[in-house]
């Protein structure tokens, strides 16, 4: 199957064809506006089926709206009309075609055109009015407000938010990439007016995000990872802002709070999902020997060698578990039990350990006794 892609170096274009690419039996006929011209009659002739993704968003001059966007429409139209190639088309056009601007103007002149060819030779069309998309490869200070602010926020530049209350709605880039993947499997979402669409859709104050997006930068110092709910906007959200982070900015610095014993270092918080810290013991040192109310744990020793004691608090029953970095496997952490840990190897022994919630200096929840008392 041959796919040809316009616009094939923009923003969705690139997504597209990284997506296309994956699948078996596709030839993808990549066309941009640096593209020698001729190659689109010779990809028309042979494709089974168009993304035509290409257009102007903020040309020099207000005409160059309708060149873009309708006048290249009618070249692809025109193109696939010579050599009787009534394959489908999935059309780009924005939910801004419903205003009487230049841009609007242009994009709904663009549908309508191909919405007319499409009944005349008897071709699949499929138009989405597509609302703000975001995620990676977003060209920031371009005409994507999100994109400009990650990239803004997470190289220490300042940004401008004329009004913190406009309503945004959003759709995010893998959701577009699902949809125009079953459109080109013949499976498009299609509303009541005819327009395709895709399904998610995010609204957001810009306020709103600017807030979740500096949280974002904030969570490199106070370690608080952001709600990943599958599927939501914070979620999508905190993968763009990652993908805006300079080069030399990937790798950030944690506090070891380390003494004669070894070492504790907190990773990442999360108010749902408690903390994870890395803890690490010197040879011959015993850490622990308190137990909780409510509070639970996990270890995993992932390095070094040696023994998890349990007592009911009580109760004289002692139990020992040995712990080694060459066999991996999860202790449970009960409350009610006092607990330790101590390195019997030659080497560092480092635990992996994960807590049900952050520490609270002002409600610690560990109350110190002995395993062996």
């Amino acid at each position: 199957m041959k796919v040809l892609v316009t616009g094939a170096n923009g923003f969705i274009g690139k997504n597209l064809i990284t997506e296309l690419e994956r699948r078996e039996n596709i030839t993808v006929l990549p066309f941009d506006i640096d593209t020698e011209p001729s190659v689109l009659d010779e990809y028309c002739k042979d494709c089974d089926f168009v993304y035509n993704l290409a257009g102007v968003n903020r040309p020099e001059k207000v005409e160059e709206y309708m060149e873009g966007n309708f006048g290249f429409a009618t070249t692809l139209v025109d193109a696939l009309k010579k050599h009787q190639n009534t394959c489908p088309i999935m059309n780009s056009s924005s939910i801004q075609a419903t205003l009487e601007n230049p841009y609007g103007k242009s994009k709904k002149a663009g549908e309508d055109m191909l919405y007319a060819y499409g009944k005349e030779v008897g071709a699949n069309i499929y138009i989405y009015r597509f609302p703000n998309v975001f995620g990676k490869w977003c060209r920031p200070n371009y005409n994507s407000a999100v994109a400009t602010f990650c990239h803004n926020i997470a190289n220490d530049l300042p940004i401008q938010v004329n009004d913190r209350s406009t309503l945004m709605r959003l759709v995010y880039i893998d959701d577009v990439m699902e949809e125009l993947l079953q459109a080109l499997d013949g499976h498009p979402h299609v509303n009541s007016d005819g327009y395709c669409y895709v399904p998610v859709v995010h609204e957001a104050t810009l306020g709103e995000i600017v807030n979740l997006l500096y949280s974002f930068k904030e969570s490199r110092r106070n370690l608080v990872v952001p709600d990943v709910t599958p599927n939501g906007f914070e979620k999508k959200l905190y993968s763009t802002y990652l993908s805006y982070l300079p080069t030399d900015k990937f790798a950030y610095p944690l506090v070891m709070h380390e003494d004669e014993r070894g070492s504790f270092t907190e990773i990442l918080k999360s108010v749902a999902c408690g903390q994870v810290s890395i803890n690490v013991s010197k040879p011959g040192i015993t850490k622990g020997n308190h137990w909780h109310h409510t509070k639970n744990e996990k270890f995993i020793v992932v390095s070094g060698q040696g023994t998890i004691r349990f007592r009911k608090h009580g109760s004289d029953e002692i139990i020992e578990y040995k712990v080694s970095g060459e066999k991996l496997e999860v202790l449970d952490i009960p409350t009610g039990y006092t607990h330790s840990i101590t390195n019997e190897g030659d080497t560092d022994m480092v635990t992996l350990m994960w807590c049900n919630e952050c520490f609270n200096p002002g409600k610690p929840d560990t109350i110190y006794e002995k395993v062996d008392d």
